[in-house]
C-alpha cells in the first residue's frame, strides 16, 4: 500500500522557520537526513548571530561615548560649554593672580613716653611735690616685711642745720638745691631715715651725688612718732644715690646709741630697702606724668 503526496511542489525547508520541512533524500528504502545541509544551515546561523552581536556591540559603544561626552559638557557648564568663542570674555577681562596686590601704608604707634624725661628737670616736673606725697600712709610693705612710718619734714632750706650735716647742707645749696624732705620708718628697733634733695636738672642732681662722702656728708635722722631718737652720737650706716633731678640719702641704726658693726645685718636690709622704695617712688612720678601727658 503506498500513500500519495499533496499536489504542488514539495515544501522547502526553511531553518528560520518553525512549520517548515526538513528535506529528505528522494532515493527509495529508508530514508536519512541530508547532513550536509544541516551543517550548512548551522553555519548560516552562526554567521548571523556573530553579525548581529558585533553590530549590537557597536551601537551600544556609540551610544556609551556620547552619553561620556554628554556628560562632559553638563560638568563644565551648559552656558559656557555651549557659547561660541567670540562670546567669551576677553584674556584682558579675566582676573590674573598676578595682579597689583593692594598695598597700604604701614602704619605704627608712637613710642611710649619715658617716665625719666618728666623726672630729669624742672621744666617737666611740674606735679605737686611734698614728703608726704612722696611717702604716703602710716606704715610702708615690702614683701612680708612691715615698717611703721615716723614723722616727715619739708624745707625749702636745703641747708638747714635741723636737716642735714653742715658739710651736706654747703654740697646741696652750691648745686642748686631748692627742696630737701625728709621721712623716718621703723622696725624692730632698727630705724632709717631718709632725706630727699631736689634739683632743676639731673646733671646738678649727680653732680651734688659725685661730690658727697658718706662718711661725714650726711642727713640728720628724723626721730618722731614711732620712730626713737637714734643716730645722735654713735656710728650709723650712711648712703648716697640720684636719680633724675633728685638727689636721696639714708641713716640707719639702732635706738639708744648702739653703734652699726657689719654684722648688722637688719641695719643695711631697712637701708637699702627704703633706699630701693625712694628710687621707685621718685619713677612712679615720672609714670604718672609721662601716662597724663600721653592722654593729652
Amino acid at each position: 500500500m503506498s500513500f500519495g503526496q499533496q499536489g504542488g511542489p514539495p515544501s522547502q525547508w526553511d531553518p528560520w522557520k518553525p512549520q517548515s520541512q526538513q528535506p529528505w533524500s528522494s532515493g527509495g528504502g529508508e530514508q536519512t537526513p541530508d547532513w550536509a545541509a544541516l551543517a550548512e544551515a548551522s553555519e548560516t546561523r552562526n554567521r548571523r548571530r556573530r553579525l548581529f552581536f558585533i553590530v549590537g556591540g557597536a551601537l551600544a559603544t556609540v551610544g556609551i561615548g556620547t552619553a561620556v561626552a554628554m556628560a562632559v559638557v553638563s560638568a563644565n557648564g551648559d552656558d559656557q560649554a555651549n557659547k561660541p568663542t567670540s562670546s567669551l570674555p576677553a584674556t584682558a577681562d579675566i582676573p590674573s593672580a598676578t595682579g597689583t596686590v593692594p598695598s597700604f601704608a604701614p602704619t605704627s604707634a608712637p613710642p611710649p613716653l619715658d617716665p625719666k624725661e618728666f623726672i630729669a628737670s624742672r621744666g617737666k616736673d611740674t606735679a605737686p611735690l611734698s614728703a608726704k606725697l612722696l611717702f604716703p600712709g602710716t606704715q610702708l610693705t615690702m614683701g612680708s616685711t612691715v615698717y611703721k612710718k615716723g614723722e616727715t619734714s619739708d624745707t625749702k632750706n636745703c641747708a638747714a642745720a635741723d636737716a642735714v650735716q653742715t658739710s651736706l647742707g654747703k654740697i646741696l645749696k652750691a648745686n642748686g638745691c631748692t627742696q630737701f624732705m625728709r621721712v623716718s620708718y621703723t622696725k624692730d628697733g632698727v630705724s632709717v631715715t631718709v632725706g630727699v634733695a631736689v634739683f632743676d636738672t639731673e646733671a646738678a642732681a649727680q653732680k651734688a651725688k659725685s661730690q658727697v662722702n658718706t662718711k661725714k656728708d650726711i642727713v640728720k635722722s628724723l626721730p618722731g612718732g614711732a620712730v626713737k631718737a637714734f643716730c645722735n652720737s654713735a656710728i650709723c650706716r650712711t648712703t648716697s644715690n640720684s636719680y633724675g633731678r633728685y638727689a636721696y640719702f639714708t641713716i640707719s641704726g639702732f635706738a639708744g646709741g648702739k653703734n652699726v658693726t657689719e654684722k648688722d645685718t637688719a641695719v643695711f636690709s631697712i637701708g637699702d630697702n627704703l633706699a630701693e622704695f625712694t628710687f621707685r617712688q621718685i619713677h612712679r612720678r615720672g609714670e604718672a606724668q609721662a601716662s597724663t601727658a600721653a592722654g593729652e
